[in-house]
């Protein structure tokens, strides 16, 4: 039996049972054992070479944004008008085969724009090309989920599970879990709160079906068992995305404010061109860019060319620099 059909058994054997005190042991270790089938999964076939059949690029510029989306939704033509890249666009689906990058010119930067290959139901398990258009969205730093306007909610929801089964956590944090192997002591579980999901013999039996038998694991918030396995997994891209709905133009306009209100979505027309200027604020938003301009001693500022950094680094840049000189002595 292959891994998928393992994987299917196992999901079909989790419909299956009733959901209660009783039986959450036992579904905590077959989730388990999905995510381990799944790792495996993704891992490449043994003798194959390195490199692979895959289609990235090198990275360039200050930040890397990934076009997903299914096929005819519009990737191509939004790469086209936001970057001036042509990307072939046509009425048929699967026009784009392959990775095509482009150059997005904003707030004195520059941000790498990927069209990917549309993506279909089961590229999580190598449908299409889903294994090569999931691996570089990973290596991207920003994803732009694209979506039909017009087509049902479906949609997102299918996009969304397929890229969480690879690992991918869409607009999610990481867990606020300690976890540290070690070679011996046996198996240390504490909680600095109360935990509704997990208790010690739940994390006991998960860690034991990956064959951990010592290690440390401390519980800082109320975590589920799915927080659990990937803090064990320790493979997981925690990483933001912007829903963008395109062609507005053909729903109607209470169609359009409901899509609008939704958290972290744009809603686009590529065909009228709506709304690409606020599509690329959010992205800059949610990249968390800042301009950092640089002012030569008795000199003006050189407003030109700025030092672009992520927030996080700028935050690390400023704790060095009103730190005592005294304390990196």
């Amino acid at each position: 039996m292959g891994i998928v059909e393992r994987i299917k058994e196992i999901e079909a054997e989790m419909a299956r049972t009733q959901k209660n005190k009783a039986t959450e042991y036992h579904l905590g270790q077959l989730k388990a054992k999905i995510a381990k089938l799944r790792t495996q999964l993704l891992e490449p076939p043994k003798g194959s070479s390195a490199g692979g059949d895959g289609f990235e690029v090198t990275k360039f510029g200050h930040g890397r944004v990934a076009l997903i989306g299914f096929p005819s939704v519009g990737k191509s033509t939004l790469l086209t008008m936001l970057t001036g890249t042509h990307s072939e666009a046509a009425s048929y689906e699967f026009t784009t085969l392959t990775c095509i990058p482009g150059i997005i010119h904003y707030n004195d930067t520059k941000i790498q724009l990927l069209d990917l290959p549309g993506i279909i139901e089961g590229a999580s398990e190598g449908k299409g090309r889903g294994r090569q258009v999931i691996a570089v969205a990973k290596s991207s730093d920003l994803v732009l989920m694209v979506l039909d306007a017009s087509k049902s909610e479906g949609h997102r929801q299918i996009l969304t599970r397929e890229l969480e089964s690879v690992g991918l956590r869409l607009n999610k944090r990481p867990p606020q879990i300690y976890f540290k192997k070690k070679k011996t002591g046996g198996i240390s579980f504490n909680s600095t709160l109360p935990l509704t999901h997990v208790d010690e013999k739940l994390c006991y039996q998960i860690l034991h079906e990956y064959k951990i038998h010592n290690a440390e694991v401390l519980f800082r918030e109320d975590a589920t068992v799915d927080d659990l396995i990937d803090v064990i997994e320790g493979n997981r891209k925690y990483i933001k995305c912007v829903y963008v709905y395109n062609k507005i133009d053909v729903i109607g306009i209470d169609d359009v404010d409901k899509l609008a209100r939704r958290p972290n979505s744009v809603v686009i027309s590529c065909n009228l061109k709506l709304n690409l200027d606020r599509l690329l604020s959010k992205m800059w938003e949610e990249m968390g860019l800042v301009r950092v301009y640089t002012k030569p001693q008795g000199q003006q500022p050189d407003f030109s060319d700025p030092v672009v950094l992520s927030a996080v680094c700028l935050n690390y840049v400023l704790i060095i620099s009103i730190t005592p000189y005294s304390l990196y002595r």
